[in-house]
């Protein structure tokens, strides 16, 4: 017997859900109490050359209010730090801190480790089986970092 359609977007949210709260329960333990799962979309989208805040909404698909509101959280607790534009000074740039950049560090990590757990409990071949299915069933890029914009706000 099949399952209900509407029973694969859940169980995959589920499994989504899952795996980020593991993932931000071990960067609290880890000395990140403060980043919640949007922080890491923003994080990404800022990326490591940086981003302005015009730019980091239209990246996240939000409003350039609501990606300033996300940057002043992020760098009032020492995620990321708004610099001047050495092109053009009345830009500001938001930079990752030293901080923020070992936040995302340790969330590589993270992850490797709760992708470890996932292939002892389920087999690495089911587990490699499951993610090539995924990846044939979504767009080739996973780096969809307009999720706060698709949601409705951050």
């Amino acid at each position: 017997m099949s399952s209900p359609g509407f029973e694969l977007p859940l169980r995959l949210l589920l499994a989504f859900r899952m795996l980020i709260d593991e993932l931000h329960a071990e960067l609290a333990r880890q000395g990140h109490p403060d980043m919640r799962p949007m922080h890491g979309f923003v994080m990404q989208a800022i990326g490591p050359d940086g981003t302005t805040a015009v730019e980091l909404g239209r990246t996240l698909g939000v409003s350039k209010q609501a990606a300033g509101k996300t940057i002043d959280t992020l760098e009032r607790i020492g995620y990321v730090e708004r610099t001047a534009d050495p092109h053009d000074t009345r830009r500001k740039i938001v930079r990752l801190t030293p901080y923020g950049m070992d936040a995302l560090a340790r969330s590589a990590r993270i992850f490797d480790t709760l992708r470890a757990r996932w292939a002892a409990e389920l087999g690495e071949g089911r587990l490699q089986a499951l993610e090539s299915d995924l990846r044939r069933m979504t767009p080739a890029n996973p780096w969809r970092l307009d999720i706060p914009g698709w949601f409705g706000s951050l």
